[in-house]
């Protein structure tokens, strides 16, 4: 059973199916003027993660276009969305893998097969093309909004100009595979694509929708897909909220990765907290301490949700 209240209910995306292109759950919006971006916009990359899905499908609804350029909206994994199920919702996260991992040349142009895999590989165009991705995801547990940035200065500086709530997380991606986010140009030092993934806050809370829609919003006019003054009349009502002093970006400098089926957390930790002192105790893992490496070590996205070996049960930062 979910241990969260369902604020947010799934949404009906059937209407969006066909597109303008062969492929399905795909639109694109093109502006009058060019040259401009090409903005890429993505929602359920995991089945159960549709805060996302509901904004695209409004903003999709509501007849909207850039006024230059070209924005792409994609609904990812449909096939794994199709499957949630209230009762079991980590189910739905994806079929066969991780669609958040494949995004590597070397997994796409392999003989590999899996639902995750076809999907990408039918994407991964409209991903080559993109000058600008904004992926939109949530959070198992309840949580402070992120943006992840990868480490690239070009892509911080970009979160931070977008003057939300949202914390920056600067990290080098996961060990089990590549994220769409980290996939070919936007990971070139030398490039100039911009790449963000939005952790908008809990997967049912009614606010990681508010959240992806200010974000949404505003990373299309800080990509140039229209004005600050275009937004506020042709977006929909309430999108654009008030400037925020974006939080002090954090930097990942190490991860848990649970040992076995028997780690505890020693509190409820919900994400952000700052242990000031080195060595301190934060879980316990069959029977082992596990202990804070360096001081004001900051506490990133903790769930032990999906607890098994070999799984991320916290990442550790620090305030740059």
């Amino acid at each position: 059973m979910i241990s969260r209240p369902v604020q947010i209910q799934k949404p009906n995306i059937a209407r969006w199916a066909a597109s303008g292109s062969d492929i399905s759950y795909v639109h694109e919006r093109q502006g009058s003027a060019t040259p401009g971006p090409e903005v890429l916009v993505t929602a359920l990359v995991h089945g159960n993660e549709y805060s996302g899905a509901i904004v695209v499908a409004e903003l999709l609804a509501s007849g909207w276009h850039p006024s230059c350029g070209r924005v792409t909206f994609a609904f990812c994994n449909v096939a794994a969305f199709d499957r949630f199920e209230s009762a079991q919702p980590d189910a739905a996260r994806f079929v066969d893998e991780d669609f958040n991992r494949v995004w590597s040349a070397a997994r796409l142009d392999s003989d590999a097969q899996s639902t995750e895999l076809t999907r990408a590989r039918q994407l991964r165009p409209f991903v080559d093309r993109a000058t600008h991705l904004l992926d939109l995801h949530s959070m198992h547990e309840l949580g402070a909004p992120l943006l992840v940035t990868g480490t690239l200065q070009r892509n911080i500086d970009f979160a931070q100009a977008l003057q939300t709530s949202s914390q920056a997380i600067i990290d080098s991606g996961h060990a089990d595979g590549v994220r769409m986010r980290d996939y070919a140009a936007f990971s070139d030092p030398a490039g100039d694509r911009i790449a963000l993934l939005l952790e908008a806050g809990q997967h049912w809370q009614a606010s990681s929708v508010a959240v992806a829609r200010n974000t949404l919003a505003r990373f299309l006019v800080a990509s140039g897909a229209l004005t600050q003054a275009e937004a506020e009349t042709t977006m929909p009502p309430g999108w654009l909220l008030a400037n925020t002093a974006p939080p002090t970006p954090v930097k990942v400098t190490g991860r848990v990765v649970a040992q076995s089926m028997d780690f505890a957390f020693t509190d409820a930790f919900t994400g952000g907290e700052v242990i000031t002192k080195a060595g301190t105790t934060i879980a316990h893992d069959a029977g082992h301490a596990v202990i804070t490496p360096h001081d004001d070590c900051v506490l990133v996205m903790p769930s032990v949700r999906q607890l098994r070996p070999g799984v991320t049960v916290v990442r550790l930062g620090q305030l740059i």
